[in-house]
């Protein structure tokens, strides 16, 4: 007799159907399971024998052979010990074979019986309606994850004995009904009211939010840049359902969603260390995962402190940030994660910090100055958008009591600007515009700048004049190009007028790069 249940592998951000296979064969007692396991599948079979002991129902004395198809795909972790155990318990002749057919399976075994959370659900239960399943088993704990994806009916099992009684028509599990939450209250760490001064910074982080703009901020210690950028997620605009199942995706398959929050709905703020590897940053491992710039999908990733980063590191971003997606090669195969992230970068303009600064000395040499600075190569300061000084803040305004703008301010003017960019790409075809994924002005491609982008002769003067004294390369072009229409459509103006672009020049480097 031949059992089967179907699971699911996740790869990348998707999920693959896995069917698993069990029957008997002659032989001593035990388990193996094949099929391009990894250790923690392998060690299903201690797992499973004491759970469906412990659940009080009959393991068979035979020689059981278990077989995750396909082959091809490699197997890791402990997802599918409940599809296993219910392999083994229909082996046994305990449960029909129709008892499970139109589910998916998935969920970890503890020695009780007990279902534990699993990673990635939330790609398994999108892979489970696209092949036509409709019922979906799953931890307890990740049933509202899984209720994020449409059409399916998912049943949180908290223990194998109760997933039993439930397929033996005892005692039913009732579907998951999904609450209807409230709407998200958005959290502000830091409130640009709050920051004294830099009038000019908060300016230019409003032009970065309103078109997804990469910024470099570069001053002297305590100058406020890390406070800044903290302060830059309380003006970005709501993201949309699509991008929140999108963000929740990375998270689900990196194990990183927040406990009791199956549907992350405000834009990520990744602050790694300047000590992480490059694999850390863009992703990797044996059996690749998402990095840091993946978790940072549609939200702002920080590096403080970047020249302190490895060039290597600093370097493997560069494909990314023009790309929007990284793929991560090995062995076995390509995957492909989404990376389409708003970096936002922090450095002192020397060792010591204060270089420039017009009351503090710098103590370092020319030539460790240079050194410094070239740090950060050419090639990753030519895909910056916007590179801002941020002196320091007098006594007058930090003794002041007076509060500058609030975040909410600023943030209502950012989505108007947003919204006048979605209406404009909106006037594509529809399909052009899904495939592309383009949702704000920097991540418009060439053919965008050329229709949305187009200048009268004052402003082609202007740019002329521009390419020439600042030795500005063709990316840099276009990115000042798309700056300028995101200043442009913060003013509310149809065509980008000179002083439009005249601001957008202003924040390109004073040297040429």
């Amino acid at each position: 007799m031949l059992a089967r249940v179907y699971s699911c592998a996740v790869i990348g951000l998707d999920g693959v159907i896995i069917e698993v296979e069990v029957d008997y064969t002659n032989g001593q007692p035990g388990m193996s399971i094949v099929g391009l396991p990894d250790a923690a599948v392998q060690e299903s079979r201690e797992r499973v024998q004491t759970a469906v002991k412990n659940a009080g129902l009959h393991f068979p004395r035979h020689r059981i052979v278990v077989n995750l198809a396909p082959a091809t795909v490699r197997k890791e972790g402990p997802a599918y010990d409940l599809p296993i155990a219910l392999g083994v318990i229909m082996l046994s002749g305990s449960l029909p074979a129709a008892a499970i057919e139109d589910a998916l399976v998935v969920g970890e075994l503890s020695l009780d019986g007990v279902v534990r959370h699993a990673r990635g659900v939330l790609p398994m239960a999108a892979a489970a309606r696209a092949n036509g399943y409709g019922r979906m088993f799953v931890p307890e704990s990740d049933a509202a994850e899984a209720a994020l994806i449409p059409g399916l009916e998912i049943y949180p099992v908290k223990t194998l004995a109760e997933l039993y009684n439930h397929l033996a028509g005892r005692r039913l599990i009732e579907p998951y009904q999904a609450s209807a939450e409230d709407p998200a209250l958005f959290f502000t760490p830091t409130d640009f009211a709050e920051v004294k001064g830099q009038e000019h910074v908060k300016r230019a982080l409003e032009v970065a939010a309103a078109g997804g703009h990469n910024v470099l901020m570069t001053g002297s210690p305590g100058a406020g840049k890390t406070l800044l950028a903290r302060a830059l997620p309380g003006i970005l605009p709501e993201m949309s359902i699509e991008e929140s199942l999108e963000v929740t995706k990375i998270y689900s398959v990196a194990d990183a969603l927040p406990p009791g929050t199956p549907l992350i709905r405000q834009r990520p703020f990744r602050s790694p260390h300047h000590t992480i590897s490059h694999a850390g940053l863009v992703g990797g491992g044996n059996i690749p995962h998402p990095g840091e710039i993946s978790l940072a999908h549609r939200g702002v990733l920080f590096l403080d402190e970047f020249p302190e980063f490895s060039s290597r590191a600093i370097e493997v971003m560069r494909q990314p940030m023009e790309d929007k997606v990284v793929t991560i090669s090995r062995a076995q195969g390509s995957l492909t994660f989404s990376a389409n992230f708003q970096l936002v970068a922090a450095m002192n303009p020397c060792p010591c910090g204060y270089y420039g600064d017009a009351q503090k000395p710098c103590t370092c040499a020319p030539s460790t100055v240079t050194k410094y600075q070239k740090r950060i190569s050419g090639p990753m300061l030519d895909r910056i958008d916007i590179h801002i000084e941020v002196p320091r803040v007098d006594y007058a305004k930090l003794s002041s009591d007076r509060l500058g703008e609030p975040s909410a301010d600023i943030r209502q003017r950012v989505q108007a600007a947003r919204q006048r960019q979605l209406e404009r790409f909106n006037s594509q075809s529809q399909e052009t515009l899904h495939s592309s994924g383009i949702v704000c002005n920097a991540d418009m491609r060439v053919a965008e700048v050329r229709q949305f982008c187009k200048l009268d002769e004052t402003g082609d003067n202007l740019i002329r004049a521009a390419m020439s004294q600042l030795n500005l390369s063709a990316r840099a072009y276009h990115r000042s190009l798309k700056l300028a229409r995101t200043i442009a459509d913060l003013a509310g103006s149809e065509h980008i007028q000179p002083p439009h672009l005249a601001e957008a020049l202003q924040y390109r480097p004073k040297v040429a790069i």
